[in-house]
């Protein structure tokens, strides 16, 4: 439980930006936030503030980050433990690489490969892919398809975008091309690779089993195992192995391509020692190609609202948003779960994000994963300044860092 907050009116000092105008509203709702702290300087623009609101369940406790994406000395990038299929501490990882601020993301395969759902791009790599609609374990948002993302720019400008995986495997060499046709690639380091489908692995995915994205099926993550499966190592543009799914590291340069049900069927095509090419690219539906980039679920566009959120449910929460020039981002958590902090719904978060002069907005993953830490002035670590619904702070696969150059 907090204590020694510092809050003042909405009205005397919300400065932190001015929602956009609209034409006439037919309706306009009670504002959500009742009280805002006074924004504290994290390191040069990077401010950090305190709000509360209070509803009819009780009252809510969040904490603000912004980020001034324009300042030179300012650098977002992804937060991740090293690999794909693993976790760590947001404080940790933060801690780790130097930075100033972080926040949790992209809701995972808990309790299994630990991977991620949606795509992922560390300093202009892409890492993975979106895994099926049906296989994100996060809260119900209407057409929040799971390739969506918070990205950045090289420039600097922010924005929620989608990122499809486009990428094929294709025979070269000796034999024509025209003799057989590319096989569409349709998983990078995914925890779960579609129902007759070639997916593709690297070093980055880590140790967790591969044969284990090959069970369940596109809508339930329960379903059996899939009964044909296979992988192929390609070393130096040849295929070197052929063998049953399994785990390890991948070693550099080598890529790991596997087949499930009919995808097995067309990998069996190839045998050791053919010429191949792998093939992949995350496609950004903007067209600008993002230097980072989480996934969540957009509840939040164009300033309003998604229509058809949930607002019965109420849980911690994690966000991240953007404001509409893009140099301006805001992560952002809501305690929930505490005898001080009731959380909120989904609405309500999406209201409270738009409240704050966001323009698009990600819900990123709540519940005892929602941690947000900064390091104050002169702090040799960083703290968590939320307060996490378990009773340690969970482990996570990613995240958003932000650090000062």
């Amino acid at each position: 439980m907090r204590v020694g907050r510092l809050a003042v009116t909405v009205g005397a000092a919300l400065t932190l930006m001015a929602p956009a105008a609209h034409a006439a509203a037919p309706e306009i709702p009670e504002p959500i936030i009742e009280s805002i702290g006074a924004a504290a300087e994290v390191a040069p623009g990077i401010t950090h503030r305190e709000l509360t609101t209070s509803t009819a369940a009780g009252q809510v406790m969040a904490d603000v980050v912004e980020v001034d994406l324009a300042d030179p000395a300012v650098r977002v990038d992804l937060l991740w433990p090293g690999s794909v299929a693993a976790r760590g501490p947001v404080k940790g990882m933060a801690d780790r690489i130097g930075a100033v601020a972080a926040i949790n993301g992209d809701f995972f395969d808990i309790g299994r490969t630990n991977a991620p759902a949606g795509p992922a791009v560390l300093a202009g790599r892409p890492l993975k892919g979106a895994v099926p609609q049906g296989r994100r374990a996060a809260p119900a948002v209407p057409g929040a398809e799971t390739d969506y993302v918070f990205a950045v720019d090289s420039t600097g400008v922010a924005r929620v975008d989608r990122l499809p995986l486009r990428g094929e495997v294709r025979r070269t060499g000796i034999v024509a091309a025209s003799t057989q046709p590319p096989l569409p690639i349709v998983a990078l380091n995914q925890h779960a690779v579609p129902q007759n489908g070639i997916g593709v692995f690297t070093a980055d995915w880590g140790e967790a089993d591969r044969a284990r994205t090959l069970c369940g099926s596109d809508v339930d993550r329960d379903a059996q195992c899939a009964i044909d499966q296979i992988e192929l190592a390609v070393r130096d543009g040849r295929v070197a192995e052929i063998r049953p799914p399994g785990g390890g590291v991948i070693p550099p340069g080598e890529t790991v391509v596997v087949g499930r049900d009919m995808g097995a069927v067309f990998l069996r095509s190839l045998a050791v020692g053919d010429e191949v090419s792998v093939d992949y690219r995350l496609e950004p539906a903007s067209g600008v190609a993002p230097f980072m980039a989480v996934g969540g679920s957009p509840i939040l566009r164009d300033t309003r609202p998604t229509e058809g959120l949930n607002d019965s449910a109420r849980a911690p929460r994690s966000g991240v948003g953007v404001t509409p020039d893009g140099h301006r981002m805001v992560l952002v958590t809501v305690d929930g779960r505490q005898s001080d902090s009731v959380g909120a719904t989904l609405l309500q978060f999406a209201r409270l994000l738009g409240e704050l002069g966001l323009d698009d907005a990600l819900n990123l993953d709540g519940g005892g994963s929602s941690t947000l830490a900064f390091r104050p002035p002169g702090a040799p670590s960083t703290t968590i300044v939320n307060d996490p619904s378990d009773p340690s702070p969970r482990l996570v696969p990613n995240g958003i860092a932000v650090w000062t150059v």
